[in-house]
């Protein structure tokens, strides 16, 4: 039942529809975490919040895994769709969750392990670092199934199915939003049931994503040892550089969180804020990457570079719009927004920062997301890596030094989006020149980076 559907028809039009149905499924599990937010603030008690706000740094980090290994398996099976090659696609898919889950394993082990040195390397103190370690020591264990849940999703969207794929994530942020006000407010647990039904949800989202590959594409085999070494390298060629390039983001705000609990505990509930406000307001645009890496990768492994051209071009002009668009609801409905946390002095002046001017920044991020997207599925995904720790650390650790100095911790979030826009630009430019590098020579792609007998080939063949 595999088909590569974006090998024709109207690419604003499959950009469009993949990654609204993509920010569906991201922003129903982005609305359960600003619920969270919402839910703990009603308790009156800043230092859960604040908890929170650091915890998500962590939370953000171990997520990074998941989207980067997401992307490599996404871009593997697009491209073996696109030239048409069914078990291919199958055995990618298979191995790539297997080495998935036995990654996140270990990852979410050494991270249960590090918890309270982690929060305290970000500025935690006293009760709010308890808190916050206490939060994740029920959520971490879980992370192997919410990766192995994200990269099925990516899969799904590599089929061209956003709708199943956008399900599967809804699912989980419906079973959050139901266990949320029982077990935080019914059962008076707090910090704890914001952690279990969290939990609950990344069990369902692993579930979801994984049953209609099973069912539907007989997209998942039984794994085989020549197979899995076999695959190792092309995974690992796209999964390395990708990992990198997501770890990029939680390191940059983790260096903001660092520098806004300088300012105390409402500067940090503040950012906790807008954290999580930012990814419910862009969901689309955080979809993009996603979304815009299969239509791409498709065309590529099909030969058709002048449909990859306009691809990212339609990503690009798609971005533009959601940004104008969601930047005058935000300034607009500023005031709402703040008195729905109650929020008050700082908190209040840092919400009201976002909702104005810093909102239209975001577009440049958003460039960097379609970018990345061309990057990861044209076989240079080290540039995605170069971009990110340009915008997270090169830029970005400067910036807000600078800004903390000049504007205290709205100096901060500026900093921060002045990097997004000095990297967006960089990458926007670079995406242009390996779209017509890859245009202008007479090579296409090889799917098999290790050939079925296992020796290793060039991932390039002369176009015939």
């Amino acid at each position: 039942m595999a088909e590569a559907k974006f090998l024709r028809g109207n690419l604003f039009g499959h950009v469009t529809v993949m990654s609204l149905t993509a920010s569906i499924g991201l922003m129903a599990v982005f609305i359960v975490d600003f619920v969270d937010m919402i839910f703990i603030s009603m308790l009156g008690k800043a230092e859960l919040a604040a908890a929170i706000g650091y915890a998500g740094a962590i939370l953000f980090f171990t997520a990074s895994f998941g989207i980067g290994l997401g992307i490599a398996a996404g871009a593997l099976v697009a491209r073996a769709l696109g030239a048409d090659d069914a078990e291919l696609a199958r055995e990618r898919t298979t191995h790539a969750l297997a080495y998935g889950f036995v990654i996140a394993v270990c990852l979410s082990t050494i991270v249960w392990l590090s918890l309270s040195g982690l929060v305290a390397l970000l500025g935690a103190t006293g009760e709010t670092a308890s808190l916050a370690v206490h939060f994740l020591q029920i959520i971490v264990p879980s992370m192997p199934f919410l990766i192995v849940g994200m990269m099925g999703s990516a899969v799904l969207r590599a089929h061209g199915d956003a709708r199943r794929a956008m399900m599967a994530t809804i699912a989980g942020g419906v079973v959050n939003a139901v266990l949320d006000p029982i077990l935080i407010f019914g059962l008076d647990l707090e910090l704890t049931g914001a952690a279990i039904s969290s939990v609950a949800a990344r069990l369902v989202i692993c579930g979801m994503a994984l049953w209609p590959l099973i069912t539907v594409y007989q997209g998942v085999a039984r794994p085989r040892l020549t197979g899995m070494l076999r695959d190792l390298g092309p995974i690992l060629a796209i999964a390395i550089p990708t990992i990198l390039a997501q770890v990029a983001t939680p390191v940059g705000q983790a260096f903001v969180t660092r520098a806004m609990a300088g300012y105390g505990e409402e500067a940090v509930a503040g950012m906790a804020i807008v954290g999580r406000l930012i990814p419910v307001a862009f969901g689309v645009v955080f979809a993009l990457s996603g979304a815009v890496g299969p239509i791409i990768g498709q065309n590529f492994g099909a030969g058709d570079m002048d449909r990859v051209r306009r691809s990212f071009n339609a990503g690009i002009l798609f971005v533009g719009l959601v940004i104008i668009s969601v930047s005058a609801v935000l300034f607009l409905a500023r005031g709402a927004i703040a008195d729905l946390f109650s929020a008050q002095g700082l908190t209040r002046e840092l919400i009201y920062l976002f909702c104005g001017p810093l909102s239209l920044a975001f577009f440049f991020p958003g460039v960097l997301f379609v970018a990345n997207a061309a990057f990861n599925n044209l076989g240079k995904p080290f540039y995605s890596t170069f971009t990110n720790w340009g915008r997270n650390a090169v830029a970005l650790i400067p910036l807000v030094m600078i800004g903390s100095w000049l504007g205290g911790a709205q100096g901060v979030l500026i900093g921060q989006s002045l990097a997004g826009a000095v990297f967006g630009t960089v990458a926007w430019v670079l995406a242009l020149r390996v779209i017509d590098r890859a245009s202008g020579s007479d090579i296409v792609p090889r799917q098999e980076i290790f050939g079925r007998e296992g020796r290793l080939m060039t991932l390039f063949h002369a176009r015939r």
